[in-house]
C-alpha cells in the first residue's frame, strides 16, 4: 500500500474512532509532535499542542453525549497531505441539533498526523459550541 492510501487509511480511521466516541483511538493516530489548528476567532480557534489535545479531547464527547457523527463527503490525497470534505451531526447538550460543514487538511509525518487544519462555520461554533461567548 502507499504512503498516499495508507494516509487516507489513517483519516478514515481517525474519524471511525471520533464516531465512537474512542478517545484513545484517535489519540494514538497523532504524530508526538502533533497540533491541531481550527480557524477563526471562536474560543477554540488556534493551535493546540498534541498534550492540549489529550488534555481536551473528551469535552467534545461531554458537549455531545449521544455522539457527534462525522461523515466524509469528499477526500483527497497527495503526498503527505489528505483533504477532506465532511459534515457533522449531533445533539449538543444545549439540545440543539449541531450540524457543520468542514474542510479539513491533514498533514502526515511518519504515518501520523502531524499536523491537523480545521475550516468550518464559525459563527456556529461561537452559537452552539461556546454558548455565543466570544473570545476577550
Amino acid at each position: 500500500m502507499s504512503s498516499v492510501e495508507q494516509n487516507k487509511k489513517v483519516v478514515e480511521q481517525f474519524f471511525a474512532a471520533m464516531n465512537q466516541g474512542d478517545v484513545a483511538g484517535f489519540l494514538r493516530l497523532y504524530h508526538p509532535q502533533g497540533v491541531c489548528w481550527t480557524s477563526g476567532s471562536t474560543l477554540i480557534s488556534g493551535t493546540m499542542s498534541l498534550a492540549q489535545i489529550t488534555h481536551g479531547a473528551g469535552a467534545i464527547f461531554e458537549a455531545f453525549p449521544a455522539g457527534l457523527v462525522f461523515t466524509i463527503t469528499a477526500m483527497t490525497a497527495e503526498g503527505d497531505r489528505v483533504a477532506v470534505e465532511a459534515e457533522s451531526k449531533g445533539m449538543h447538550v444545549s439540545g440543539v441539533v449541531y450540524n457543520n460543514l468542514y474542510h479539513f487538511l491533514f498533514e502526515f509525518c511518519d504515518g501520523k498526523v502531524l499536523k491537523l487544519k480545521e475550516y468550518m462555520d464559525t459563527e456556529l461554533v461561537t452559537e452552539v459550541l461556546c454558548g455565543g461567548q466570544h473570545p476577550d
